[in-house]
């Protein structure tokens, strides 16, 4: 640090004795020097107080001061008789003022500062020998509340030589760190204290994040925070920003030097930001600076044609010179041209109706071929070759080849549309247009025709010269297929689609005069049909079991109630900015201050930061962005999730604050969750939860799901890893974009896109999603919350697990999981959706057992393993749960003394809901098949019961 000397006294100023028995005295140093002191040496007289005032010493905006005093002190040992009056130190005060002439100074208004002992003492005999033994002390003295001071030496019997007295503050000096200026900082006024300071970009910068240094009490700058980053066109070259020289340049500020210019390019001045090209090259738009400049690509090469009929097919080789870029692509031009008397033609477009495979802009490809062209006619096709440059380079940028054919004689095209003119019992008389194109005279229609039942099996083939024709001979009340092809001389078109036609009944008969077959057989065949249906709907109703009741009273109370808001698909909407609009609020850039980076997204970075909007108070928040170069897709894509979560609106959903449109990149800001995801947060704080806790995230989760499902929105890719946890650990879900994968790729079931580990079966082998197979997720959700976090199925991999699944394995309790908790995850891994409980009745299970934490004292021990469970003939409990479909409920019964039947007959609801069996349903088939049980013995005694 520097030290800033305010006040040198002895050798400038004087300082005021006061009359105060201090002598001004002039001496001799060891180098035969004189110098000024101020002495006093009445060691002889008790009682001395001897004081020595400086003048008014301004502050100058220090706000601690140190005193270095130099001094010689005679050793009382060598002085004799002055036993018990000398003294070997003096006293160092100070007195704050504004004034800058205070003639008086009481000695209570100074404040003393230190006692100063002297390190080395000199004798009379070094006097003699001129050896001066100086001292040199230094105290810090705290000054911050008037302009100025006065330092006061107080002498209490001591013989002592003031030579030298120094005062002075300490600074942080000027100095420049990561390109900003740090001015001259004085200290603070405590020797821990560090003094913040805002540093300025030097010249031709701009801060990068705001420049601050702290200066320490000890006039060192510590702690360098943010920093600037030179301009466009300058390098950071000793501290400063330089142009960069003629022939480099500097395009991005976070680049730390410039860079020499790309091939076929310069820079003629000094600061140059980008290279400009050579004449005859050129840069896309697109393109880099750092990119070389390159050309438009040369004409295609060997351009051939073969004609089919009314069909071409054009090939080309790429162009001998392709500019130096890998982004050339094709485009085909079209025009028919007729020739005339004169030499001149006149050529026209292609209408709209020839096809190109496959396309006719933006190929990749050097095959195209051209279809539906008309017969004998000319045409001319013209093949472009351009890259990212062709635009930028002019209209003579675009080269081409061109190639002239005629097309050969082709059959006609089908006859697009058959109408029926007349309908009787044994004909139709049916009517048709030309086919669009008939490529020549047509010659006669052919008129293909069967019975739908029949199929092609058993056709007749009549031939008209007209566009129409009278089938007759055919049967009364059937349905007959029709198909048309004309003829040309080049040969027969291709059959027109199917057109069903039939004809009319007989008239209906007289009572007593019999009923026709056919129409008694039709009516026979609907009454069975009907009664098939019936009963079907009757057997299904019968059978459904356990859940099916409750989800159908929960799905009919939704549909009766009309204010039950249903989430809307965002992809219904042709423009996806109309959705995005509708469902979130747009957000001013300006109000969002980005602090770090958090990870990475599909899209691109997530950061943290804080959003301050007006009239409302500073949050932070969790800002998504859209990397640069987005395709359209993928904008739509980032933006569905946002048009998604702005409908949802619950505790336990991640919170959409708003987007950001409207400028680049685009943002999706949401609530920030101090915690992330739940699977991790788990493993870092492995066993550091109660249950109750874990019950109380596992809640927050069914909540949630449950809003979703009341909503008709299905998740599809719930998983603890799609879980947010925030500071007060609530938990909340999140990642509303798996469906947008699943519905974009219909492939999507067979690759890992699909997380098979948490998908319900059904899902995985047919793509049902639906909400009865979130509730199989939420399941895997449970086993991962309660295992802290550990991966569901282990090192399996997906076809184990799939083959796992469809054999009856489920995944076991985890260590010190309750047996409850163990049971709903089973009831959410039924194989029947139906079987599965709702998000509702999870939900009401949780709350009961927070009400009743005793439910969650039972746990399954150490089983850990995927195995079946199996029942052996002892075991007659365990038989006649599996009678009744409940067998999971074996152990849960046997741990609790439930070993007979007998025992079993005094089970109470209010027993079951101790041991966990929370499902109404399951309690009451138990209860029921408990009275069938007990009447069926009791029937048994009475028949053996023997008359006295």
């Amino acid at each position: 640090g520097a030290n800033c000397y305010i006040y040198v006294l002895i050798q400038i100023i004087k300082l005021h004795a006061c009359s105060w028995q201090w002598e001004e005295v002039s001496i001799m140093d060891e180098k035969n020097i004189p110098i000024r002191t101020y002495q006093v040496c009445n060691v002889l007289e008790p009682s001395q107080n001897n004081w020595l005032r400086t003048d008014w010493i301004p502050r100058s905006g220090a706000q601690r001061v140190y005193v270095e005093v130099k001094f010689t002190l005679r050793d009382c040992n060598s002085l004799p008789g002055v036993t018990g009056t000398c003294k070997e130190t003096f006293n160092l005060y100070y007195h704050e003022s504004n004034e800058e002439r205070e003639s008086y100074i009481r000695e209570s208004s100074f404040i003393k500062v230190d006692t100063v002992a002297a390190d080395e003492s000199f004798t009379q005999v070094d006097v003699g020998d001129r050896i001066m033994k100086l001292n040199t002390e230094v105290r810090d003295v705290r000054v911050t509340t008037r302009k100025g001071f006065y330092l006061a030496f107080q002498d209490v019997g001591a013989c002592i030589a003031l030579v030298s007295v120094r005062v002075f503050y300490k600074t942080c000096p000027l100095t420049i760190r990561n390109l900003a200026t740090f001015p001259d900082t004085i200290t603070g006024a405590d020797t821990s204290s560090l003094v913040e300071i805002r540093g300025s970009c030097v010249n031709q910068s701009e801060e990068r994040e705001e420049p601050k240094m702290y200066c320490g009490a000890d006039g060192e700058w510590l702690v360098p925070i943010g920093g600037c980053l030179c301009n466009l066109g300058y390098q950071e070259k000793s501290g400063a920003c330089q142009a960069c020289p003629s022939g480099f340049y500097k395009a991005r500020s976070s680049e730390a030097a410039c860079s020499k210019c790309p091939p076929h390019s310069h820079s003629l001045r000094d600061g140059a930001t980008a290279c400009e090209c050579h004449s005859g090259f050129f840069r896309a738009d697109s393109d880099p600076p750092s990119m070389s400049c390159t050309q438009p690509p040369s004409a295609p090469q060997q351009l051939i044609s073969a004609v089919n009929e009314t069909s071409v097919v054009l090939e080309w080789a790429p162009p001998r010179r392709l500019g130096g870029r890998s982004d050339t692509t094709y485009s085909l031009e079209c025009l028919i041209c007729q020739t005339g008397n004169s030499v001149s033609q006149l050529c026209l477009p292609c209408g709209a109706d020839v096809l190109f495979s496959p396309g006719q802009t933006g190929l990749k490809t050097t095959k195209v071929v051209v279809s539906e062209l008309r017969a004998h006619t000319h045409y001319t096709f013209t093949v472009h070759a351009r890259n990212g440059v062709s635009q930028a380079g002019g209209a003579g940028a675009s080269q081409s080849a061109a190639v002239t054919v005629t097309t050969n004689q082709a059959a006609p095209s089908p006859v697009s549309s058959i109408q029926v003119t007349d309908v009787t019992r044994h004909s139709l008389s049916l009517a048709w247009q030309q086919p669009d194109r008939p490529n020549g005279v047509i010659l006669e229609y052919e008129v293909k025709f069967y019975e739908k039942d029949q199929k092609e099996r058993a056709y007749r083939i009549m031939r008209t010269f007209s566009r129409g024709a009278d089938v007759a001979g055919l049967s009364p009340l059937t349905v007959y297929v029709f198909h048309v092809r004309a003829r040309t001389a080049a040969g027969y078109g291709d059959f027109s689609a199917p057109f069903e036609f039939a004809t009319n009944s007989d008239p209906f008969p007289l009572i007593g005069e019999g009923v026709n077959s056919a129409f008694l057989l039709l009516s026979v065949s609907g009454v069975g049909i009907l009664l098939l249906i019936s009963a079907a709907v009757f057997i299904i109703s019968r059978r459904r079991s356990k859940y099916s009741k409750t989800k159908q009273e929960s799905e009919e109370e939704k549909h009766l109630n009309p204010g039950v808001k249903i989430y809307v698909d965002p992809f219904t909407y042709e423009d996806p900015d109309q959705a995005i609009h509708e469902f979130a609020k747009e957000i001013d850039v300006s109000s969002i201050h980005i602090e770090r980076v958090i990870g990475m997204g599909e899209f691109g970075e997530v950061c943290s930061g804080r959003l301050r909007v007006q009239g409302k108070r500073e949050i932070y928040v969790a800002i998504k962005s859209l990397k640069a170069g987005y395709s359209d897709k993928q904008r739509r894509d980032f933006l569905s999730e946002a048009s998604i979560m702005g409908q949802f609106d619950h505790p336990n959903i991640i919170r959409l604050e708003g987007v950001v449109t409207r400028c680049k990149p685009l943002m999706i800001i949401t609530e920030y969750m101090e915690n992330g995801s739940l699977d991790a947060f788990l493993r870092k704080h492995d066993g550091q939860f109660t249950v109750i806790q874990l019950v109380g995230m596992l809640r927050g989760i069914a909540s949630g799901m449950k809003y979703l499902s009341d909503m008709s929105y299905v998740h599809r890719d719930l998983a603890a890893r799609n879980i947010l946890v925030n500071s007060n650990l609530v938990c909340k879900v999140s990642d509303f974009g798996l469906s947008r994968v699943l519905e974009d790729d219909p492939e999507a079931a067979y690759t890992t896109r699909i997380p098979i580990r948490w998908t319900a079966p059904e899902a995985i082998a047919y793509r049902k999603f639906t909400t009865a197979s979130d509730v199989w997720s939420y399941g895997i959700v449970m086993w991962e919350v309660v295992s802290y976090g550990e991966r569901p199925y282990w090192d399996m991999n997906n076809q184990d697990v799939i083959k796992a699944m469809e054999e009856g394995y489920r995944l076991p309790a985890p260590m010190d999981c309750p047996l409850v908790l163990h049971q709903l995850m089973l009831d959410c891994w039924e194989r029947e959706r139906a079987e599965r409980p709702t998000f509702s009745q999870i939900l009401n299970m949780l709350d009961k057992l927070i009400r009743n934490p005793g439910t969650l004292r039972r746990t399954g021990g150490d089983r850990y393993a995927l195995v079946p469970q199996v029942c052996v003939p002892e075991w007659s409990v365990c038989l006649w749960l599996q009678s009744v479909g409940l067998e999971r409920y074996r152990d849960t019964l046997t741990a609790a003394g439930y070993t007979s039947l007998e025992s079993l007959l005094t089970l109470t609801h209010h027993e079951m809901d101790r041991l966990g069996i929370l499902t109404a349903s399951h309690q009451d088939i138990i209860t029921a098949s408990l009275q069938q049980e007990m009447l069926s013995q009791m029937q048994h005694m009475q028949h053996t019961m023997v008359p006295v």
